[in-house]
């Protein structure tokens, strides 16, 4: 009895490493995204400990160096390292973009379901509530509450987290009040299943693969978003690395040459937008129940 209990998590997760590696077989695209994704995870993790620079340390001497083999990236006008800056930046700016992310994804996750499932009440309030904050142009209403919170990390996050609700709940709610009738459901309240079990365990792990499809797209936006406010001078406060702040302060230098100090941390926004949207699919793929058959 004690051996069956022990195999059949190990089975599951065999099952499971099994089934990701079946996704990454039949979707090379996909491959590509999570290399890419782990090599930025990489960065993030271990990069503030292998650069070869301290990137807030000034050297005046060495200020505006275009890229060589000591500056891999060239230098600011300060003279620090632009690649050690680059690097160092990815911890900050992956951390804002993931937990905005996990931030919007729960809380419109539970509102969607209950509202979907429930529907009633419950569900004209949240539809009220979301077309009030998505009656604004959604930059604008993040920089608002950026201004009126004041522009410290914890903040950013909360605001783009604010403004990413709205996409799960009504995703969610559309998933939930689409299948809260269906045959399977149907069958797990005859079988003695509540409320509450069955939307967790039945319904919600349906509505999964679109919700993975939007986490993918939102991970760039919410990167794009906290860059665009550390643009305009409502995001990380300098001289904290930032992709956002650095393509800003490089702005000012491209008239007069200095093009690195702009295209490099721009380069490395864009590789990071583009890595999180070519893994929706793949995303998809792994938690939709269907593709396990």
């Amino acid at each position: 009895m004690m051996t069956d209990t022990l195999k059949k998590p190990a089975t599951a997760r065999g099952e499971t490493l099994a089934h990701f590696a079946y996704v990454m077989r039949d979707n090379p695209v996909t491959l590509m995204s999570f290399v890419m994704f782990a090599a930025f995870i990489a960065m993030a993790i271990f990069g503030p400990s292998l650069v070869p620079y301290d990137p807030l340390t000034s050297d005046a001497a060495n200020a505006l160096q275009p890229p060589s083999a000591a500056h891999w990236f060239g230098t600011d006008s300060l003279g620090r390292d632009v690649f050690s800056r680059v690097i160092v930046a990815t911890r900050l700016d992956l951390t804002i973009s993931v937990a905005a992310v996990a931030l919007s994804f729960v809380a419109g996750s539970l509102l969607g379901a209950v509202a979907g499932y429930w529907g009633g009440w419950i569900d004209a309030v949240l539809n009220r509530v979301l077309d009030t904050i998505m009656a604004f142009p959604l930059f604008v209403l993040a920089m608002g509450i950026v201004a009126a919170l004041g522009n410290t990390v914890e903040n950013i996050v909360y605001a783009t987290a604010i403004i990413n609700t709205p996409f799960y709940a009504r995703l969610v709610r559309a998933e939930v009040n689409i299948r809260r009738d269906a045959g399977f459901v149907l069958a797990a309240k005859l079988s003695g299943d509540g409320d509450v079990k069955v939307l967790t365990r039945h319904i919600f792990p349906n509505a999964l693969p679109p919700m993975m499809v939007q986490v993918s797209l939102n991970l760039g936006w919410a990167i794009l978003n906290a860059a665009g406010l550390s643009f305009i001078g409502l995001g990380v406060r300098p001289p904290t690395p930032e992709w956002g702040i650095m393509v800003a302060e490089g702005a000012n230098f491209i008239v007069s040459g200095e093009w690195w100090l702009a295209v490099f941390p721009g380069l490395w926004l864009m590789l990071a937008v583009f890595t999180f949207n070519l893994m929706g699919d793949g995303l998809r793929d792994l938690v939709d129940p269907r593709r396990r058959s």
